[in-house]
């Protein structure tokens, strides 16, 4: 889900269409944050968007259909903790132009195979309130398309169906829509102004607090999690019954009681198991849910072997505890400074539960 902000130039040759040194102008481009008219180069043409598998908020758009308008094509997929901290600024520019001639498009393409049930993004679209058109692409298809590599990604298309600019990982939030407003100018449109938005961004939508964040994103599923330090190797695909040491280094993780690993995910066998990560940061995020969709799993999470209190996320109490009731990201720790190294426990009583990737901010 992470997109490191500084891409490298080798990273960046992935963009449709777009030679080195054409990209090597854009990158420097990006530093830019006068409100001069900007020259903005041609990275590609509008890929199709044919081999969606439904759209929501909309009937089914076209790229041929979209000519005349200036178009933000945004990647995501629901639980990126890396999207949800640029949606207020999405759906802010959304609102603002979209009586000047901007239409936004989010293109969700799943991470997770829970993440491909349209009824799943359906109800994420209701509650973070992103109402403007969405392209399920659960089949990579757009994605591919666009030969896209990231979450979230932002294209800027003008109104002759070219790839203007493109925008990966969070931040440059001035710069994205000094590019819309300059399209929206390049088309015509008169009254764009210079002024900015200003987004009240919380809960999971708020900045990461990067001065202290020192703990990566880790999955838990054996095929790409890294640091896992339960005593003896882990059983892959088979009930096992783990213990956690007495001591976990800095992003080191660990079980405690009767767990399934799997590819992709962590599941709990018997009731009263427990995760534990070393972390540094002041956020903790847990994406999890039940095994069987419509039942709920109490949990009950500490820091440091207390009661989180002022610390506790927003899907938690002062007390640490929540019930997991879908698959979706759960905030469990926002601690006040100072941040120093934690110790996170959270233990489920029930069993079903799955747990997919731990992230930070």
């Amino acid at each position: 889900m992470k997109v490191n902000q500084l891409l490298l130039a080798a990273m960046l040759a992935s963009i449709v269409g777009a030679p080195s040194e054409t990209l090597a102008e854009d990158k420097s481009m990006v530093k830019s944050t006068t409100p001069a008219a900007i020259q903005l180069p041609v990275e590609g043409t509008f890929p199709s968007l044919a081999g969606t598998t439904d759209w929501l908020n909309s009937p089914p758009l076209t790229a041929s259909g979209l000519r005349g308008k200036v178009v933000l094509i945004d990647f995501w997929t629901y639980t990126c903790i890396n999207w949800l901290r640029t949606l207020p600024y999405v759906r802010a520019w959304a609102e603002k132009y979209k009586n000047q001639g901007l239409v936004v498009i989010g293109v969700h393409t799943p991470e997770f195979a829970f993440e491909k049930n349209v009824d799943n993004v359906r109800w994420a679209a209701k509650d973070m309130q992103v109402a403007y058109p969405i392209a399920i692409d659960s089949d990579y298809n757009v994605w591919n398309a666009f030969n896209n590599d990231y979450w979230p990604a932002l294209y800027f298309v003008d109104t002759q169906g070219r790839i203007r600019h493109h925008q990966f990982g969070e931040g440059d939030y001035e710069q994205s829509e000094r590019v819309i407003q300059q399209l929206l100018t390049e088309a015509g449109v008169d009254g764009i102004g210079q002024g900015l938005v200003s987004v009240d961004a919380r809960g999971t939508d708020a900045a990461a607090d990067w001065d202290n964040l020192k703990s990566p994103e880790n999955y838990v599923g054996y095929e790409r999690t890294k640091n896992f330090a339960s005593s003896g190797e882990a059983v892959s695909n088979k009930p096992h019954a783990f213990t956690i040491p007495a001591h976990l280094q800095l992003n080191h993780w660990a079980l405690s009681g009767d767990w399934t690993v799997q590819k992709d995910r962590t599941v709990l066998d018997k009731p009263n198991g427990r995760i534990a990560y070393r972390f540094h940061a002041r956020d903790l995020n847990l994406v999890m849910g039940p095994a069987t969709q419509g039942t709920s799993i109490k949990f009950r999470v500490l820091i440091d072997g207390r009661p989180p209190g002022a610390a506790h996320g927003i899907d938690v109490d002062g007390q640490g505890n929540g019930t997991v009731t879908g698959q979706r990201l759960y905030q469990l720790i926002r601690q006040p400074k100072p941040i120093t190294d934690r110790q996170f426990d959270v233990e489920f009583f029930d069993s079903g539960v799955e747990a997919f990737a731990f992230t930070f901010g």
